[in-house]
């Protein structure tokens, strides 16, 4: 174990930090049972959490003042910080999109010389950069919508879901999507690994994981097992065990949670008999 706590900094409030508590707990960290505690130590895994405005962590982790963070893609590439994202965590998606109104933006090339109101100016600039677009952007804080109507702005950047708060403000989505986002495991850029991240690296990828798959066991022929395995071919092999009822064979192989009603389906359809599918509340693979 490290000799100095692994210090690791986490959302304070919100969706993202219940998302982000909830994949600890399953990976075996203590956690916080009062929101307004802003620090914990977890002594038997030598960890320490630090909870903090997700805008900030990134900053936190890129001088070195903590070891990780989780925090949202958007915000890490909006801060400018000299931390690297290590592992993407598949909560807290979203997408950024540029919205105006209709008839005055047909694409991306069109932003050129247009007012651009948004909370997250440093994804943008970086995305007109890249672009090779000349426009003016303009960081505001909370609710941008109405900017353009206010007369601040000629167009906005902002997250979008359905579309339709900005079509309650009189915009459409123009262009491509700036930029897909969740929430993600980050790291200070340029330093030597933490220690103990290996550690935790492993234990949160085990958690989704488990989360992703389920495992399923069925009986089958033996002369089936080949069209059986390939429906079923698990993470690295399927096990393969014989049954005291001659000429069958039990099988049991991890599949992906989402997929699992259509296997058995498919499974059944070639003779498979006996199917079970249960849960896994942790993995290392």
């Amino acid at each position: 174990m490290p000799n100095n706590p692994l210090r690791i900094a986490l959302p304070n409030k919100g969706s993202l930090a219940d998302a982000a508590s909830d994949i600890l707990r399953e990976a075996g960290y203590a956690q916080r049972t009062d929101s307004k505690q802003l620090a914990l130590s977890d002594p038997d895994n030598d960890v320490e959490f630090f909870y903090l405005r997700p805008r900030d962590i990134a900053l936190y982790v890129g001088e070195g003042t903590l070891d990780l963070g989780i925090t949202g893609r958007d915000l890490l590439l909006d801060s400018g910080a000299k931390a690297d994202e290590v592992l993407p965590l598949g909560f807290g998606r979203s997408r950024f999109r540029f919205a105006a109104p209709p008839g005055t933006v047909g694409d991306v090339a069109d932003l050129a010389g247009k007012r651009i109101a948004t909370s997250y100016d440093g994804v943008v600039r970086r995305y007109l950069e890249e672009k090779g677009i000349d426009a003016t952007v303009t960081r505001l804080d909370g609710a941008v919508e109405t900017s353009v109507q206010l007369g601040v702005a000629d167009v906005i950047a902002d997250v979008v879901e359905t579309g339709s708060t900005l079509r309650q403000a009189g915009l459409e989505i123009v262009g491509e999507v700036i930029l897909q986002s969740e929430a993600v495991l980050i790291r200070r850029a340029g330093e030597a690994t933490p220690e103990g991240f290996e550690v935790f690296e492993r234990r949160v990828k085990g958690v989704m994981v488990a989360r992703s798959y389920v495992m399923m066991d069925y009986d089958i022929r033996v002369e089936r097992v080949e069209d059986a395995v390939a429906l079923t071919p698990g993470i690295e092999s399927p096990t393969v065990s014989p049954l005291h009822r001659e000429g069958w064979v039990a099988v049991r192989s991890m599949v992906p949670r989402d997929a699992a009603q259509k296997i058995m389906d498919a499974l059944w359809d070639i003779g498979a008999r006996g199917i079970l599918v249960t849960e896994i509340n942790a993995c290392r693979l």
